[in-house]
Order: C-alpha cells, then structure tokens, then sequence
C-alpha cells in the first residue's frame, strides 16, 4: 500500500510538471491540426461570424482541379528533392571534416551553425543582393570564368535554383551540429580493430562510420524533409511576398497563405493544410519503415587486401 501511495503521489507530480508543456501542444498544435481538419470540410464559411452554413467535399474537388495547387505540389516536391540529398552530403562532409580539425574547430562550427540562428528574413536579403543581377556577387564570379549573367530573381528558369540554393546554405549549421553529436558517440575501437586489419580512411568511413552514424542520418533526413516541405519565409522574403516570377517558386504553404490571407477561402486554405499534413506523413511513414530494414547496431565486414609474401 505504501509503495502503491508512493506511486500515486509521484504520478500526480509528474503530471503537475509536463502539464505546462501539455497545455502549449494542445493549444498551439493539437487543437490546430483538429480544427483544420474540420474547416477543410466547411464549403460555406462565415469568418467573422465563426458560423457554418454548408459542409462537403468540395474544398478537395477543387484542389484536385486547380493548375495552380498542382503547380504549388510539383514544385515542392523539386524542392525537397532538390535541397535534401544536397544538404545531407555536404553538411556530412563538413561534419566529418570538423570532427577531424583540432585546431579553430568551435570558431568553425560557431560560423557554420550561425545562420541557422539568423533570421530568415535578414539572410534572404542578403542572398537578394548577391543574386542581384547587375551589381550581384554571383553573377561577379560567373563573369570571372567567362558565363554570361543570369537574372537569378526573375528568370522562372533559375528561381527554383536560387531558392535551393539559399536554403541549402541555411540548413547546413543544424545538421552539421546533429551529425557532429552522432560522430562523438561512435565506438572507436571499431575503427582501431580495422585499422589493426589493414583497412585504410575510406574503408574506415564506409565500412565502420558511415552504418554506425546511419540513425543520426536517418533523423536528419526525416528532419529535413518535413522543413522542406513547409518552406515559405524563403519564398516570400526573396520574392517580395509573390511566388517568384511566373510563380515558379509557388510552393504549398505559400499556396495555402494566399489562399487564405490574399484570397479569403478559408475552407480550400485548410482542404490545402490536410494533404500538405497527409503528403509529410506518407513520406515520414516510408522513411521509418525502409530505415527499420537496416541493421544499425554494428559496421559491416571490411574486405580484407591479401598481402603478397616477401619472396
């Protein structure tokens, strides 16, 4: 009984202490995911009244049949695919390249992890500016190898470049920091019994790092792409509040700010919301079941170099 009160006593405790916290996620993000879900279906919706006349399904019809929300799909999906593969490699080589640096290596990862920190506004205008395409510093260092300037803001064929550009650049401080913490919890005595083996610094690095660091990736991927998806303060800093030129850059989330802020259609802003949430949670769903077939737990077998006999 007295193990039992104990128990009890420490239960309310524990609920007395995370019940801040519970109060936050449910008002900020349970309550919003459940009340979108709800006014996805509202057809005819007085905002100001808070008062549902009709309620259906044809929010998602339209959706289905408008160029600019397939445009505003297809377009996010060249941006994931376009920012995270890069993203994950060069903020691994980085990783690993800080991890190995003795000297200066936290002035390195301060300056890395500084514009995750930055706000995005003040670095889109920055990279507004170097992407100007008179006075731009990139077009400065296309003209030093002989390639003609490119409007990089106002070309539809460059927008998209730009804007993974630019992200790219951001997203590297976080990563690197993630992979650094996965880097210093590897076992080294892996990497030792290869090196008694014979294996050089890449088969080290493929064979022994790279399997036992794969969970830290796998985070940093999922990470990635859920940002990604949701990219909009890029868009609309760099573009001054419009979808790039032609609406090349029109992205789901900046489709669902129009819809809602620009265009005051409540219910196809939040139809929009509910499969931008549906599409994150397939492609989170198929990450974590193709990362579960992987055994992470030890490094792979390095292939022995038979060495020749001294005649």
């Amino acid at each position: 009984m007295m193990n039992a009160k104990q128990t009890w006593r420490g239960s309310i405790k524990g609920w007395l202490y995370v019940m801040p916290m519970l109060i936050v996620i449910v008002v900020f993000s349970i309550y919003p995911i459940i009340k979108s879900f709800a006014m996805s279906l509202y057809t005819d919706y007085q905002f100001l009244t808070d008062t549902v006349l009709a309620r259906g399904f044809d929010n998602f019809s339209y959706l289905f049949s408008d160029t600019n929300f397939h445009l505003a799909v297809a377009n996010t999906l060249v941006y994931v695919v376009g920012t995270v593969p890069l993203t994950i490699v060069i903020s691994l080589i980085l990783a690993v390249m800080l991890f190995h640096i003795k000297k200066f290596a936290d002035f390195f990862r301060t300056v890395y992890f500084l514009p995750f920190v930055t706000s995005t506004i003040a670095i889109s205008m920055v990279w507004t500016w170097i992407f100007n395409a008179r006075l731009g510093l990139a077009n400065y260092f296309l003209s030093v190898i002989g390639v003609s300037p490119i409007d990089w803001l106002n070309d539809p064929k460059y927008a998209m470049l730009t804007l993974i550009i630019i992200s790219i650049w951001k997203g590297l401080g976080f990563n690197i920091i993630l992979i650094l913490a996965g880097l210093g919890n590897i076992d080294k005595r892996y990497a030792n019994a290869a090196k008694v083996d014979g294996a050089n610094a890449w088969q080290i690095f493929w064979h022994v790092t790279l399997p036992q660091l794969s969970p830290t990736l796998v985070f940093v991927l999922i990470n990635a792409v859920i940002g990604d998806f949701k990219v909009f303060d890029e868009v609309f800093a760099v573009f001054g509040g419009q979808p790039g030129p032609a609406q090349s850059a029109m992205t789901m989330v900046f489709y669902i700010y129009q819809q809602f802020y620009v265009m005051n259609q409540y219910g196809r802003a939040a139809a929009a919301a509910v499969i931008l949430f549906a599409m994150i949670l397939v492609v989170t769903i198929i990450q974590l079941l193709v990362s579960r077939h992987f055994d992470y737990s030890r490094p792979t077998k390095v292939k022995r170099t038979k060495k020749k006999a001294k005649a």
